[in-house]
């Protein structure tokens, strides 16, 4: 017997509050990790990991947001605890991967591949661990060519979230990558819903517990996580706008020393930059170039006839 989904059993509340929420997790990292690239490497491990908890939470919280919705005719939805949770630590763990790559080796090309296929892939695996979790009174089934897609949609949103990351700067632009991030998130999931199937059982009891009892308790921790990190990019101006705060530019003729090939020197290299170096003797100084006897002035030769002859 086939069983009718339904992932929209509160209508369009549940679809709204998730996508929502996959931006916020979306904006939180992206700017976590634009802010990564403007320090020092030593900073550079705290933000990309504080990136990584905000995106992991982010989408593991609108995935089961969403899932509040989810409804088949026939049989109660419950979760496995266990597998539940498996699934944030496969959507942290992974997405780290994607942002630790492209946070140390920047925006080139086999970073951006790399780093996009597996955030992309963390994301996909979040979602089908999670309906793995689920239980009910049937089995589920997956049509590959949706769920096929719905993988491609996460790998060309994560890539293209972390392109503008390391590329862009400004709070529009961060802001843009963010709705990106939150489309592709919900695209996949709704797309990998659209794939799956239930053929129902003749069984009592599937065990497992009821959504509300479960993931609302759940959804505490990673809450909590995208309040910090969300009170984090508060209180550091340079987090929202991108940039670094301004310092006196050097003067001509010397070369600022640059840490980091993604940001500008901060305010105390430029300092040490504009003070003069000292000049060694024998190196160009005005004192060696006095001591030089005067050049002696060049001997015309004679020309004509008379060139080699005595006067």
């Amino acid at each position: 017997m086939q069983g009718t989904v339904d992932g929209f059993s509160y209508g369009l509340v549940t679809p709204v509050a998730a996508y929502l929420m996959a931006c916020l997790g979306g904006a939180l990292g992206l700017r976590c990790t634009t802010r990564s690239l403007l320090v020092t490497r030593t900073w550079r491990p705290g933000w990309l990991a504080l990136g990584t908890g905000a995106i992991g939470s982010g989408i593991w919280t609108m995935h089961f947001i969403a899932m509040m919705g989810f409804s088949v005719t026939g049989t109660p939805v419950r979760y496995d605890v266990p597998t539940t949770f498996a699934s944030l630590g496969v959507a942290i763990v992974m997405v780290g991967v994607g942002i630790f790559v492209v946070g140390y080796r920047g925006a080139t090309g086999s970073a951006l591949f790399t780093g996009g296929t597996v955030t992309g892939l963390g994301i996909a695996s979040m979602h089908y661990l999670g309906m793995a979790g689920m239980r009910l009174n049937g089995s589920l089934e997956y049509s590959i060519p949706l769920v096929t897609l719905s993988v491609l949609i996460a790998v060309a949103a994560a890539t293209a979230s972390l392109w503008a990351a390391v590329q862009v700067r400004g709070f529009r632009w961060s802001v843009g990558a963010s709705v990106l991030m939150g489309l592709g998130v919900s695209g996949m999931h709704y797309v990998g819903m659209a794939a799956a199937s239930v053929h129902l059982h003749p069984v009592a009891d599937s065990g497992g517990d009821p959504p509300g009892r479960l993931i609302a308790p759940l959804m505490i921790g990673p809450l909590l996580f995208l309040l910090l990190a969300g009170v984090v990019v508060v209180l550091d101006p340079r987090m929202v706008s991108g940039a670094v705060a301004p310092g006196p530019p050097p003067p001509p003729g010397y070369r600022v020393p640059v840490r980091d090939s993604y940001r500008l020197p901060p305010t105390e290299d430029r300092r040490a930059a504009s003070r003069p170096l000292p000049e060694r003797p024998g190196h160009g100084s005005r004192d060696h170039r006095a001591a030089r006897p005067p050049a002696r002035p060049a001997i015309r030769r004679r020309t004509g006839p008379h060139a080699g002859q005595r006067r």
